[in-house]
């Protein structure tokens, strides 16, 4: 009967998910979408709460007696790219593209809605999440700030990203980390200006800048254990804007990861003691800006345990890849396991060819693996939320 189901919905799921890729929206701006989400939610019978995060629209289903409960969430927003693609679907707003898959992510857990409503197979309370701002907003930790998980008591939560690079319909199921933390920085050095052919009457803040850029990668090559992954890039570099002239100052800039809240931490400190280093070995004023940006998301036992068994069940012959490497992107469903446990999978979205990964202006997403994706979340609840007797 689901699969008979899940047949019947996904014509129907798949032209929203083209829709929504036709009208991509930004961070926080997401009106269009929430508001064909919340007409598709109210469509099918259930209460939609708005309003978290902004944009961000919440609903909730409930089956028998039990107290339990678990969320399903997905991302609604999309990047500031220029697509590349041709076909009818294609961004009808210049400079947006859905390039990451959050169109089908959102498309994916309104079909699910919509069976779950018809099957009810649980007992207990599944809560959909339509999160806002996932590419670098964090809407994911508004909506936890905003009061998600007091207005919506949840035992578990759950969340599923397309993966380009799987085969189609094929599942990632890690514990532990499985994303990446990510952190931001600015380094402003100040000298002392002067003519580049006197340099001893100034304070070189290249050249400063310079010895700090090699420095800063002796915090993983030298201060990290080599079993920890973790990256510190420079990605800026400006400075000057003439030949002759030795700059007053030096701005760089770039990103730090790792996939533990510890090591986070340390290579924080150990940036704040290279600086202090460069400062008094250069003589130049040495001021880092550090931002944390999201923490790692970490999969805990109990639900990554579910969230396994489940895809081995809907996979159909496909794999089910249980020790996959953690990703050293980020992902903002991390504020919301920082609350609850929770479980972070991979869906397969094919390989990726022609340039057709995640954040390439070529990108679409498989419509192929709609009723993969659809079954999984019906299964993930009617497991979690068991029946019993």
């Amino acid at each position: 009967m689901l699969n008979e189901l899940i047949r019947s919905l996904t014509p129907k799921v798949a032209a929203f998910r083209r829709d929504i890729h036709a009208h991509p929206e930004l961070a926080f701006n997401e009106t269009r979408t929430a508001d064909k989400v919340a007409e598709y939610l109210e469509r099918i019978g259930l209460t939609v709460h708005r309003g978290l995060a902004k944009t961000g629209v919440v609903a909730s289903l409930s089956g028998g007696t039990s107290p339990r409960s678990i969320g399903l969430r997905a991302d609604m927003d999309a990047l500031p790219l220029q697509e590349l693609n041709s076909f009818p679907h294609h961004s009808k707003y210049p400079g947006k593209m859905h390039a990451c898959g959050h169109d089908g992510h959102t498309a994916l857990l309104l079909g699910a809605a919509e069976a779950l409503v018809q099957t009810k197979n649980f007992d207990g309370t599944v809560v959909f999440i339509f999160q806002p701002a996932e590419e670098g907003d964090g809407g994911g930790r508004v909506m936890v700030e905003e009061g998600l998980f007091e207005r919506f008591p949840m035992d578990m939560v759950f969340g599923l990203h397309n993966w380009p690079g799987l085969p189609a319909g094929s599942f990632g199921v890690t514990e532990g980390p499985v994303m990446a933390g990510t952190d931001r920085f600015e380094i402003t050095l100040t000298g002392r200006g002067g003519h580049a052919a006197m340099p001893h009457q100034a304070i070189d803040t290249i050249l400063a800048g310079s010895a700090l850029v090699q420095a800063l990668q002796s915090l993983v090559s030298r201060n990290t254990d080599p079993q920890e992954a973790a990256v510190v890039s420079v990605t800026r570099f400006h400075a000057g804007h003439a030949d002759n002239v030795l700059p007053e100052t030096a701005l760089l800039g770039g990103t730090v990861r790792s996939l533990t809240p510890e090591l986070q931490e340390k290579l924080e400190d150990g940036m704040h003691r290279i600086c202090s280093g460069i400062a008094a070995t250069f003589r130049v004023q040495v001021e880092l800006d550090y931002t944390h940006g999201y923490p790692p998301t970490i999969n805990a036992a109990d639900p990554t345990f579910i969230a396994r068994e489940v895809a081995r069940q809907v996979a159909d012959g496909a794999p089910v890849f249980t020790h996959l490497k953690p990703s050293m992107g980020a992902e903002d469903f991390a504020y919301l396991a920082q609350v609850v446990q929770g479980c972070y999978v991979w869906l397969g979205n094919g390989a990726g060819e022609g340039g057709c990964m995640l954040h390439s202006p070529h990108y679409d997403f498989n419509d192929e693996i709609i009723g993969t994706g659809i079954r999984y979340w019906v299964r993930l609840v009617e497991k979690a939320l068991a029946v019993s007797g």
